[in-house]
């Protein structure tokens, strides 16, 4: 029987996250996955929001389980903007369901079909995601260790809506911008017309110092910054934000109105409480030094076990992801099936490309794997490599030689 539903044709540029179709293969029994981008459980404060539920639930019930404004609730957004680093008004601070959603909201408000939209090479799996049902066209800026190449931004700002950046240990790749890198794209961008938009979800995960300031403490009025409780408290709150500029505060807000009213005010005053005391500068060292821990232990082991195979990987200074490079010649996606039968999983890195992708990358998670199971998951990562590798092609045994005489 024929079906009588006609999709929209944007419905039609919504593809299923890779990432999660991923995630599917690690649920095998004996599976080490280093593939997913989840914070690591043993991070999650749950002693320290049952105390909050109750205290929530007894001095503010029905609030908490009513309709609630759509900007969200007025302290956590207090809070949100007296820890940034530099001067916000609250009423700028629009509290979303998870960054994903500010992301959605981003792509409604400034992104019309056909529109073109910079990122950067590579870029966040999820922006792409959002971004695609508002049919923009996404463009990749070359970037370096260092971050956006300047000079290629320039080649390629001209009527674009906006570029959209993480510039603290990036997903996938991991790497952070320098101070100075900071500098030159806020004034490149600044005079080339271009908004920024600054996602950071990983800002507080440094491992031995913070990074620079923010990219929008620099310009605020040209760039928009989102952020995320979900890696430094618990991703199931769903709780994220946007500071934006208050030019286009409303429409974000009108869009939200749209998507869901507000997010769960239950959820706002649950990470209120537990924040209001001082709860992060206590908890996020020990995710820190976790996190640095079982970053240092992977490298040991790309060291250990790839250091002759040709594979090239980064050092990044915090976050979740460190990002590799296999030699040339062997394919990421090719390769997973034969790296899951050893026992392994991770990411191929072609997904992260708005256009024109490696697909010799990959991108490696070292948070939610214990350290015992990163050595035996890098270990089979590494004899797949190996197996994969061209094999030397043999050179024929060379003939005696003969001085020519003869008897």
């Amino acid at each position: 029987m024929s079906t009588p539903w006609t999709l929209a044709r944007r419905a039609e540029r919504m593809n299923p996250s890779v990432i999660r179709e991923i995630l599917k293969l690690t649920q095998q029994p004996g599976i080490v996955s280093l593939a997913g981008g989840l914070p690591s459980p043993r991070t999650f404060p749950v002693d320290a929001f049952a105390q909050a539920c109750a205290e929530v639930l007894a001095t503010d019930g029905p609030a908490a389980l009513q309709y609630a404004a759509s900007e969200g609730h007025g302290p956590l957004r207090e809070w949100v903007a007296a820890q940034l680093p530099w001067p916000v008004d609250p009423a700028q601070v629009l509290i979303t369901t998870g960054s994903q959603q500010a992301l959605d909201l981003v792509g409604k408000v400034l992104i019309d079909n056909g529109s073109r939209v910079l990122v950067e090479t590579p870029t966040y799996l999820g922006a792409l995601q959002a971004f695609a049902p508002m049919e923009p066209e996404v463009e990749g800026v070359a970037c370096t260790e260092d971050g956006p190449d300047l000079a290629d931004l320039a080649r390629r700002a001209r009527g674009a809506r906006f570029m959209y950046v993480l510039p603290n240990f990036q997903n996938p790749t991991g790497r952070s911008l320098s101070d100075g890198a900071r500098d030159a794209l806020v004034q490149q961008a600044a005079r080339l017309g271009l908004p920024l938009v600054e996602d950071n979800p990983y800002g507080e995960l440094w491992f031995d110092q913070p990074p620079p300031a923010p990219l929008t403490a620099r310009h605020p009025d040209g760039c928009l910054y989102i952020g995320s409780f979900s890696k430094v408290l618990a991703p199931g709150l769903r709780l994220g934000y946007v500071v934006a500029p208050k030019a286009i505060h409303p429409k974000l807000l009108q869009a939200k109105q749209a998507a869901d009213l507000h997010t769960p005010g239950f959820n706002q005053r649950l990470a209120h409480e537990v924040l209001r005391h001082g709860f992060m500068e206590r908890h996020v060292p020990a995710i820190r030094t976790l996190y640095r821990q079982q970053c240092r232990t992977m490298l040991e082991a790309l060291s250990s076990e790839m250091a002759d195979l040709g594979v090239q990987w980064n050092a990044p200074q915090g976050g979740m992801f460190l990002w590799l490079r296999l030699p040339e010649g062997l394919d990421a996606t090719a390769l997973l099936p034969q790296a899951v039968a050893r026992g392994v999983a991770y990411v191929p890195g072609g997904a992260f490309y708005a256009d024109q992708p490696d697909p010799r990358t990959l991108r490696l998670s070292f948070v939610t794997a214990s350290e015992d199971q990163i050595r035996s998951g890098i270990a089979a990562l590494a004899s797949t490599v190996r197996e994969a590798l061209p094999r030397p092609t043999a050179v024929p045994a060379a003939r005696p030689q003969t001085s020519g005489v003869t008897a």
